[in-house]
């Protein structure tokens, strides 16, 4: 079992196996940043132009697929309105591959987890989350718009 960024802890066996309880202490919201439907989506490394964001019952493993195209193409603020979008869906936790400097603060000011490096799929996101792969980010790892 690992611990979660926001306070419960998720069972990465269950998750890589399928299985759907994955929470002893308390249910959360995982966000993860992908590029389609369902834990099996490839993990989209961008998290302000991520094609979708996944949000994910940490008891359950219902996961809902939330369009961010409005994001895709934004000449700028991408990063800071996909962190109001996170934060509006109820996440606590962020699984993604980078994270730049704007929208990391706003994460943080919204008092959301951030997991960079992210990679594979979001079934394997959850599991390196689960397994403590992922730590916790203390600063942004990528400059804006890239």
């Amino acid at each position: 079992m690992g611990r979660a960024g926001a306070g419960g802890t998720v069972d990465a066996e269950a998750v890589a196996g399928g299985e759907g309880t994955v929470v002893e202490e308390n249910e959360m919201k995982i966000a993860i940043t992908v590029n389609g439907d369902g834990l099996d989506a490839p993990v989209d490394p961008r998290f302000g132009r991520a094609r979708k964001f996944l949000v994910v019952d940490s008891e359950t493993l219902a996961c809902q697929a939330v369009d961010n195209s409005q994001n895709l193409e934004a000449p700028q603020g991408a990063g800071i309105q996909a962190a109001k979008t996170i934060a509006d869906l109820g996440a606590e936790v962020l699984l993604t591959g980078h994270c730049g400097p704007n929208a990391f603060k706003a994460l943080q000011a919204a008092g959301i987890a951030v997991h960079v490096g992210a990679t594979g799929t979001a079934r394997q996101a959850l599991e390196a989350f689960g397994k403590g792969v992922l730590k916790a980010a203390t600063a942004a790892d990528k400059e804006g718009h890239w």
